[in-house]
């Protein structure tokens, strides 16, 4: 009788570790999927011109959107150090890096709201495209 709990003590250990090491390697495998996953905007897209003309009226409604929709993980400076950003998986952009900044185009920020790429949902049924164009606006305004 000891042996057999022994032995299914033994088993049910071995099982343990298995579960462990397969949770271990699917995570990485999920990681690094991620980290492959692109998030190129088309060119189509890219090159599109902001047709949201930047007045001090639509940097407020720009602003208004941002503080309710991104804020929480972008922080309200724009630094990607929002409350919630310690809980995501990757780091919000920071906007205030104005080298990374200035390498993206108006339409690629617009497209990256629009589409989302996890841990950022899609923002495409959910803000109209001149709300969207609008936070682009704003969000241009921490790289300054």
């Amino acid at each position: 009788m000891a042996g057999e709990i022994t032995a299914r003590q033994s088993k049910n250990s071995l099982l343990t570790i298995v579960a462990v090491v397969f949770a271990i390697v699917a995570a990485g495998v999920a990681g690094v999927v991620y980290l492959m996953s692109d998030w190129n905007a088309p060119t189509r897209v890219r090159d599109m011109p902001n047709p949201v003309a930047v007045t001090p009226e639509n940097l407020a409604l720009g602003q208004a959107v941002y503080r309710q929709k991104c804020a929480k993980c972008h922080g309200d400076a724009g630094d990607g150090k929002g409350e919630k950003a310690g809980d995501l998986s990757v780091m919000p952009t920071d906007f205030t890096n104005a080298h990374e900044m200035n390498g993206l185009k108006d339409g690629e920020l617009f497209w990256r709201i629009s589409v989302g790429h996890r841990p950022m949902p899609s923002y495409k049924s959910k803000l109209s495209e001149e709300e969207r164009w609008e936070v682009v606006d704003f969000i241009r305004t921490f790289s300054k």
